[in-house]
Order: C-alpha cells, then sequence, then structure tokens
C-alpha cells in the first residue's frame, strides 16, 4: 500500500492492469523522463506487482492482476480521486489506436518508394500542385504564415485565403508577392496566432503548420482558432514531435521543442473539437530526426 501511494507508481499500475505496455509508450502517456518511470517500474517490479517480457529491443511491462487482487477495490476508489486518471485514459486509448494503425505504417512504406527511382515527371513538387487544385473553394486561415509560400499555393483553389503573422516585413513581403502576381483572394494579416484578427465564425479551415511551437500559449492559439472556423469546419496542424534539440530555440526561434501526439490531442479536445486525429507524418532520416505530427478537427 505505502508503494501504491505515490502517484506516479499508482498511475503506471492502473495503466498496466488495462493493457501490456513498453517504457516509451509510458513515457508518452504520462509525459515523463525514461529513468522516472523505468525506476517506479523496477519498485513495482521488486514487490511483484508487474512482470515485463522481451520482444526485440523493447520490453513489455503488465501489471500481476492475482497479486493485485486483494487491492482492486482500493485502486478503484483511488482511481476515481486520481486528477490525471482521465487524461491518463484517453492518452491510452490514443496510444492504442497508433498501435493499431497499421494503413498509416503501410502509407508510410508507400510514400517511401515514391521518387525513390527516376521516373520523368514525377515528383512530391509535381503531386502537391495537383491535388492542391482538387481542393473546393473554401475560405481557410493560414496562422503564422510567414512570408505565405503556402498561402500563394492555397490560393489558386480557395476561394479566399488569410495570411496571419506577427513579423510586420514578412506580412509586408506577402503582400508584395501577391500584388505582384495577382493574388486578389490572398490577403496579408499582422497579428498574433493566439489573437487572430479574423472574425469568428468565418473560416472553412485553420491551418497551423509549423507555426505551434512559435506560440507563447498553443492552447490559446488552437482555442482562437476554434473561435474564428464555421460550424463544421476543420483544423489541420503541422508541427514537429518532441525532441531534444535544444538549439532549435536559438537556430529557430522555437518556443517549445515540438508536441507529443497526446499533448496534441489535449489541446484539440480541450478547445472543443470533435472527430480527432493525430499522428506522424514523417521521420527525417538525417540528425537530429525531426518527426512531423499531422493532428485534425472538427469544430461541431
Amino acid at each position: 500500500m505505502r508503494l501504491l501511494s505515490e502517484p506516479t507508481r499508482l498511475r503506471l499500475i492502473l495503466l498496466l492492469m488495462e493493457e501490456e505496455l513498453t517504457v516509451a509508450e509510458l513515457q508518452e502517456i504520462l509525459g515523463m523522463a525514461q529513468s522516472r518511470i523505468s525506476a517506479s517500474l523496477a519498485q513495482l517490479r521488486r514487490q511483484g506487482l508487474v512482470s515485463d517480457r522481451r520482444v526485440g529491443k523493447n520490453s513489455y511491462y503488465t501489471a500481476l492482476a492475482s497479486h493485485l487482487e486483494p487491492f482492486r477495490k482500493t485502486l478503484s476508489v483511488a482511481q476515481k480521486e486520481l486528477s490525471e486518471s482521465s487524461r491518463d485514459q484517453r492518452a491510452l486509448k490514443l496510444i492504442l489506436y497508433k498501435r493499431r494503425d497499421r494503413a498509416a505504417e503501410y502509407f508510410d512504406k508507400l510514400a517511401g518508394k515514391f521518387g525513390h527511382s527516376y521516373v520523368p515527371g514525377r515528383s512530391w513538387q509535381a503531386m502537391a500542385h495537383g491535388l492542391l487544385r482538387l481542393l473546393p473553394p473554401l475560405i481557410i486561415a493560414d496562422l503564422g504564415a510567414g512570408e505565405g509560400t503556402l498561402s500563394q499555393l492555397l490560393a489558386r483553389s480557395a476561394r479566399k485565403v488569410i495570411a496571419v503573422d506577427n513579423a510586420p516585413k514578412m506580412v509586408q513581403f506577402g503582400k508584395k508577392v501577391a500584388k505582384q502576381n495577382g493574388f486578389k483572394n490572398l490577403e496579408y494579416r499582422l497579428g498574433d496566432i493566439e489573437k487572430p484578427p479574423i472574425e469568428d465564425s468565418s473560416v472553412d479551415i485553420a491551418l497551423l503548420s509549423q507555426a505551434l511551437h512559435h506560440a507563447s500559449s498553443p492552447q490559446q492559439a488552437i482555442d482562437a482558432a476554434f473561435r474564428i472556423l464555421k460550424p463544421k469546419g476543420k483544423i489541420l496542424i503541422l508541427d514537429l514531435n518532441s525532441h531534444n534539440y535544444e538549439q532549435a530555440k536559438k537556430l529557430y526561434a522555437d518556443v517549445w521543442l515540438g508536441f507529443s501526439s497526446i499533448e496534441l490531442h489535449e489541446f484539440l479536445r480541450k478547445s472543443g473539437f470533435q472527430h480527432l486525429e493525430v499522428y506522424t507524418v514523417e521521420r527525417e532520416q538525417k540528425t537530429p530526426y525531426f518527426e512531423t505530427i499531422l493532428a485534425t478537427g472538427v469544430k461541431p
């Protein structure tokens, strides 16, 4: 009982009573350092409350139900009083969803083959231009647009694109390019992504492409996206997965070192979005091995 009274060990036991998990999965669910989780698991294992099995490079941990049976009622009460319990359960579901998502893994393999061998005229650049033409005439907010390269591409098919950035020089440059190229449906506005200068319920898509990790408050930025979206409007976030490349703060002015899929899922849920999807779409092959996460949600 003394062992289980510590919150981290209690959270671990409650999770492992439901599913066999790796240290990496537990780390993502709890948002804690690997050393802390491993130390807690070692204590639980010494007392015979959890066991582990090796599969390749991974160790899978599970709770020993027979040893925990005398404490089941007490654990049930403790789970109701544990403030992190609901979040842990949502994070567990997301981890299991990712584990089962073989379709995404298969797509990654297919994507890796695209362009692997030279075929005249076949490239990701050409494919992107083609797919962008398939977009219906929507009103799109590109939040944290920078100089607006993506905004300019989207403007070719969109009804209107509103590009928002907090850097006056970026906005000035974007306006100049839009004018030079005759983009009458592309409007640049100076403002922060936490408080974009866009009317409530006025856009169909809110896009945050590698912008959220520059926000002072990511939750506030996603709340703002929810505000400006029409009912049934969709948010699309492309950002870096959590990483430890501290130099990014100095080199790229990053405020946050990326976000885990669970963090993005929680941001979207708290803002009120539904039909949430979060998954990794790209893994760089060179150090520091950045990963890109795609997160989407729909405003009810």
